[in-house]
């Protein structure tokens, strides 16, 4: 069956009326990574100071640090259920009702969330409330890019998908930097004095009101601005009867499916360990910095990752996608994996020389992302492409997410500074196989 571009769509339609629905989805695709991943922080960032509001306070410090891990956890296992649900519904009712279902409904999440009572007023079921809530929004943040960035890219040129992809995944930069500096905004107003303060008590509560703000806002914009896909309208008649899930379990997108899957693997591995365990792990229990300075070299470090994504979509888009994975995989096991083990080697390093390293092997690792979304959604047709974007980018982030366990068995077989080199190298590696048994696709007519 003959498909058609964006270009070819195009010239059938208005010519600056093409131009700005264009804009507008990518606009919009961009703003939901950045809402997805604002809310995705708000756990780490803002409740993580006050968690004990949620719980009785004779908790032990192993306890206190399972029931904070839940918190994140469960957002995480919630987004393949919903990466599955709102795929299919983006792949068979279009990618635009899609969108607007899944904002709406992790915005209305989110302000639940802010009205939660705590311990003290009904128990510890609060906390479990706040766990529940956390994983229905998982399910509607899995959804909020399944349709969005399909879109987005149905609607780009094909010589610019690769900068619309970096472009719409450094939202997820500029969302850090954001919830940041609102956290910091909120403990210079009202101080972190217990879990009675005034933030324990509603201080925490207005960036979560934010979110849900900023999402009724997308939502309505996705309503009354954004235009359905004209490629997935003139492909309905025909492929919307297919069902999309047995066509990648068991049709021709099945081989793309585990592909994907397999190099995502990978590169979340990757992505975790920099996201998750460098703030942490690293630059809190090993080098012992204070709050304010991984703070700092944080915020310096996202800072620069927002414009990497951007010039590693437009670099993937020059050299191809899969060459460019075949070049950073190895890079990440053999480089990144060296910069990681003198990061985690305590020395008489100074801060700023501490920054300057995080930022350059963070930019390293995470610079595949910025060719991520053109790529995935490249390997799958009109009519599975939501579906199979959404499953190979949150279906392939389960395994990575128990990288603690992984550290600790390493642990025990090799010194404590060698574990996590290792397992970086380990996810570098596999998104370089991932990457070899996938085809190019830079050229490839959606």
């Amino acid at each position: 069956m003959q498909t058609l571009n964006a270009q070819q769509l195009g010239t059938r339609a208005a010519p600056a009326d093409f131009a700005v629905r264009r804009r507008r989805a990518i606009q919009a695709a961009f703003w939901s990574e950045f809402i997805d991943m604002f809310d995705i922080y708000l756990p780490v960032i803002v409740l993580a100071p006050v968690l004990g509001y949620f719980q009785p306070a004779q908790l032990s410090a192993a306890g206190a640090a399972i029931l904070a891990s839940l918190v994140f956890v469960t957002t995480l296992l919630g987004r393949p259920v919903g990466a599955l649900l709102f795929g299919l519904l983006a792949d068979r009712l279009g990618r635009r009702s899609a969108s607007i279902y899944s904002v709406a409904g992790f915005g209305a999440v989110t302000l639940l969330i802010a009205l939660l009572p705590g311990y003290r007023s009904i128990g510890i079921g609060s906390y479990w409330l706040l766990v529940l809530l956390r994983f229905v929004d998982g399910i509607f943040l899995g959804g909020g890019y399944t349709g969005a960035m399909p879109l987005a890219m149905e609607y780009a040129r094909k010589e610019r998908r690769g900068l619309v992809g970096g472009l719409v995944l450094s939202a997820f930069c500029a969302a850090y930097l954001a919830i940041n500096l609102l956290a910091m905004l909120m403990f210079a107003l009202f101080g972190q004095g217990g879990d009675q303060s005034a933030y324990a008590r509603f201080g925490w509560r207005i960036p979560f009101v934010v979110g849900a703000l900023l999402a009724a806002a997308l939502a309505l914009y996705y309503r009354r601005q954004v235009a359905e896909s004209e490629l997935w309208r003139r492909q309905v008649g025909t492929e919307r009867r297919a069902l999309p899930l047995r066509e990648l379990l068991h049709g021709q997108g099945a081989s793309a499916l585990v592909q994907v899957l397999l190099l995502m693997s990978g590169f979340w591995l990757t992505q975790n360990l920099i996201t998750l365990f460098v703030p942490t792990g690293l630059l809190r229990q090993t080098l012992h910095l204070s709050g304010h300075q991984v703070t700092a070299t944080l915020m310096f470090t996202y800072a620069l990752l927002f414009f990497s994504y951007i010039g590693a979509g437009v670099l993937g888009q020059r050299i191809g996608r899969r060459r460019f994975f075949l070049l950073v995989g190895p890079l990440i096991a053999t480089v990144g994996a060296a910069l990681l083990y003198e990061l985690a080697t305590p020395a008489a390093r100074s801060l700023p020389a501490t920054a300057l390293l995080v930022s350059v092997l963070a930019v390293l690792v995470t610079a595949p992302w910025g060719v991520i979304a053109a790529y995935i959604n490249e390997r799958f047709a009109t009519g599975m492409r939501a579906t199979g974007f959404g499953l190979g980018f949150s279906a392939s982030l389960i395994l990575p997410s128990f990288y603690a366990f992984y550290l600790n068995w390493l642990d025990a077989l090799v010194p404590s500074r060698l574990a996590p080199a290792i397992l970086l190298c380990a996810g570098g590696l596999l998104g370089t196989l991932g990457a070899l048994l996938g085809p190019e696709t830079r050229d490839v007519e959606l």
